[in-house]
């Protein structure tokens, strides 16, 4: 039976020392580059581990009736940017993952399969195809269930000022004073008021010292 998968591939595995044996186990550890397309390895835009970024691998392959059962955790730097006060961050990624893939001629029970009577359920299993599975969709689902979806530069991270985008966390005290803009509509047209009294009474002064003139005259 030909194989889509390419053993070349360094999260494509291959399960043929393992063997069929129930309770036959076998420890890999590999080292590969965090893949980056057709989807990042992470959350676009928030925070992931960037393409071609190391990626530690320790897994642990168990045989059983109905295929592989595959455990274990991966590794990684994660690069994103704090939600806050858009400061760029990294965090050390610990990301733990377990699944089954199934043999193509095996049922849940071990037995030759049969007619799935729930065909939903039957196509979200994995298959070994050739004896070989990638891991990386299992991969990317843990590392994704593993990111914060709010990431912080640190927890009491105070983000940016509203007014004018200073970072607090750095100018603890730092404010605006705060004025109601009703009162500011009010304190404006007061000013406007005060401004035309004063116009008027530097206004009446020349005359009406020109009409006490007239009448002493």
């Amino acid at each position: 039976m030909s194989t889509r998968l390419d053993h070349r591939n360094p999260l494509v595995f291959d399960t043929h020392e393992l063997g069929r044996r129930p309770g036959a186990m076998q420890r890999v550890t590999r080292s590969i580059d965090a893949p980056g397309s057709p989807v990042p390895f992470g959350v676009e835009g928030v925070i992931g581990v960037p393409e071609g970024a190391p990626v530690e691998l320790d897994i642990r392959l168990e045989s059983v009736m109905e295929g592989v059962l595959v455990t274990g955790t991966a590794r990684a730097s994660a690069k994103g940017e704090c939600v806050r006060c858009l400061e760029p961050l990294e965090l050390a990624l610990e990301a733990d993952f377990q699944e089954m893939f199934s043999y193509p001629d095996a049922d849940d029970r071990g037995r030759t399969a049969e007619p799935a009577d729930d065909a939903e359920d039957d196509e979200d299993r994995l298959l070994l195809e050739d004896g070989m599975f990638d891991l990386e969709p299992v991969l990317r689902d843990a590392v994704v269930l593993a990111l914060p979806m709010q990431p912080v530069c640190q927890d009491d991270c105070q983000g940016l000022c509203s007014e004018c985008g200073v970072r607090l966390t750095d100018d603890p005290d730092h404010h605006h004073d705060a004025v109601d803009i009703r009162w500011a509509a009010l304190q404006g047209l007061a000013g406007t008021i005060q401004d035309g009294e004063k116009d008027e009474m530097s206004g009446d002064a020349p005359r009406t010292a020109h009409v006490d003139e007239k009448q002493e005259k």
